[in-house]
């Protein structure tokens, strides 16, 4: 296997370097799953790629998702059949090919509160079933199966009796939507981009009627640096607008936030085997199983505020508990609540209705010369998403650029895998972990799980469980910083792993003996380690009590108040 080039800081120095020598052909500016795309399917053509992100991988949308690969069954009823077959064959490519050690297959349960539905809901699952089966190579899912009353409660036990009148199980997949991204993004570095967070574009350069680059700045130093690009790919998300007004001139089309909230419980609030997937109102409502937890969602509201750092108000965990209890037979409290995050979804929107009907397509543009933007879609979907940006690219750079190629390049962790799989007891002797532990590890890492270990051969204590979060090993955060690029507390707590969410301290007991164990990797001193772990119980503490705010305007004062550990210069991250 081809060693993985680590995220570290000596890449960091040398990628600064080549920003700055380097004549790119593209330059992805944003960091979640579609800009990473864009630079895997940019650099795997042969091209010239850098990727710059002014916070984290993923700090954006990206690690606040549903963590669905899905195809999107509700808009089946829209007649979206183009866009529910595409992001289908992806699922399946995710969980065969491109990243099995990450996408799994998921049950999911389908209760119906009527017996006239069962006709209507089996077309549309038929239907759904076969769409992911046509020009298919392999079949990873299992076709529907339809159960009585008494069935589904042996599966979902909690469910209340008067609930429902039967169910139908289908299968979708699901993913960790941060180390997802990251993934795609460590490969496009693979494969020669030159990767970076904590860096933060604030100016393009014109010359001749079109942008020819753009300035970046060291989020951490204050450094700035002129970087040369043919084209520039715009892959913000909800600050795609931003970004356009920074380049100048009118953008093609615009897009506006929606706030999706989700909840995260213990697992032993919620009896059950499977996911559910309830009707609502307004939408469907996901009860998804998340290792020893459950993730309960989602909202769709209008966001029109801190783009960076969306808050959760009460009334929207009051929306959530109130559409998961109408099925419950022991109701959720806010006290079961483990976790909260929300996150943007960025959505098109035009000036016409018929642009308006993007919203859940997504849409590449020259807003100008040697500017494409790209934007709108599903998270499944970023492959495709970045294959279109990449053949818009084609149009002008300097010569002839090959198809797009991703859907046969598996991310890193994927080559042999399934060997490592058939191999776990072996690993897990190597080591002196369980064999719980060895699986842990091998489905957030894959085939890279002994580079992770490895780090821990002259210090044993790395192997030893992070203090307050049973579920990792303190080695996955020194990996964290040495090979995956994190910079600060929060990167490690909320994204590298999901300690922020899933232990009802948040991250909070974990943060000191976490910075300490990183601080020598990251050359950071007492003052350092203090102002980290200081700067993250203040967010925590932001984002508890903006969890009590009656509304958005005041959830959002609140979480504003904390401090920011990534001084972004024009007051606003890329995606």
């Amino acid at each position: 296997m081809t060693a993985v080039p680590p995220l570290g800081p000596e890449q960091r120095a040398r990628a600064w370097a080549e920003l700055a020598t380097t004549q790119f052909e593209v330059l992805v500016v944003g960091g979640g799953v579609t800009g990473a795309g864009v630079a895997l399917d940019a650099t795997t053509r042969g091209l010239r790629t850098a990727l710059v992100e002014a916070r984290d991988f993923a700090s954006g949308t990206s690690s606040r998702s549903s963590k669905l690969f899905h195809g999107g069954l509700r808009y089946l009823e829209s007649f979206e059949f183009t866009l529910v077959r595409e992001a289908l064959h992806e699922r399946d490519l995710s969980v065969t090919r491109l990243a099995p050690h990450l996408v799994k297959p998921v049950p999911f349960l389908y209760p119906l509160t009527r017996h006239w539905e069962r006709p209507y809901v089996t077309a549309g699952l038929t239907l759904y079933d076969g769409l992911a089966r046509v020009g298919a190579l392999s079949t990873p899912m299992p076709m529907q199966k339809h159960l009585t009353r008494t069935g589904a409660r042996k599966l979902f036990p909690a469910l209340k009796p008067d609930a429902l009148v039967g169910a139908v199980r289908y299968f979708d997949a699901q993913a960790d939507d941060a180390r997802h991204t990251l993934s795609v993004a460590r490969t496009a570095a693979l494969y020669g981009a030159t990767v970076l967070n904590s860096a933060e574009v604030v100016a393009f350069s014109h010359a001749g009627g079109r942008v020819t680059g753009v300035r970046v700045r060291d989020v951490e130093t204050g450094q700035e640096v002129d970087v040369r690009a043919e084209v520039v790919v715009n892959a913000t998300g909800v600050w795609t607008d931003d970004i356009q007004t920074l380049v100048g001139g009118r953008g093609r089309f615009h897009v506006r936030a929606s706030k999706g909230v989700h909840i995260v419980v213990p697992r032993d609030r919620i009896n059950g085997e499977t996911g559910l997937i309830l009707r609502t109102e307004k939408s469907v409502l996901f009860v998804i199983p998340w290792g020893s937890h459950w993730i309960v969602g989602t909202t769709d509201t209008d966001w029109t505020l801190d783009k960076a750092h969306p808050a959760a108000s009460r009334a929207d965990i009051d929306y959530i508990l109130e559409h998961v209890n109408a099925v419950l037979a022991v109701p959720l409290t806010h006290d079961d609540i483990t976790g909260v995050y929300a996150g943007l979804r960025p959505l098109l929107s035009g000036e016409s209705e018929l642009t308006s009907q993007l919203s859940r397509e997504h849409a590449v543009a020259r807003p100008m010369p040697g500017v494409i933007a790209v934007a709108g879609g599903k998270y499944t979907t970023y492959r495709p998403m970045a294959a279109d940006a990449v053949d818009a690219v084609a149009d002008d750079v300097t010569r002839p650029v090959p198809h797009s190629v991703t859907e046969n390049i598996p991310l890193v962790g994927a080559e042999g895998y399934a060997a490592m799989a058939n191999s776990l007891d072996a690993l897990a002797e190597r080591w002196g972990i369980p064999h719980f532990r060895a699986e842990h590890l091998l489905n957030r890492y894959g085939s890279l799980t002994p580079e992770v270990l490895s780090l821990a051969a002259d210090d044993p204590t790395l192997l030893e469980p992070v203090p307050g979060a049973e579920e990792y090993l303190m080695v996955e955060l020194v990996y964290g910083v040495a090979h995956e690029g994190a910079q600060h507390l929060d990167d490690l707590l909320a994204r590298r792993t999901r300690i922020s969410i899933e232990t009802s301290h948040r991250g909070v007991d974990s943060a000191e003996p976490v910075a300490r164990a990183v601080a020598g990797v990251l050359g950071w001193d007492e003052g350092r380690i203090a102002n980290e772990v200081d700067s993250y119980r203040a967010r925590v503490d932001a984002e508890r009590r903006s969890q009590e705010a009656a509304d958005d305007q005041a959830a959002d004062a609140v979480r504003a108040a904390a401090p920011d550990t990534r001084a972004v210069a024009v007051g606003r991250a890329l995606h």
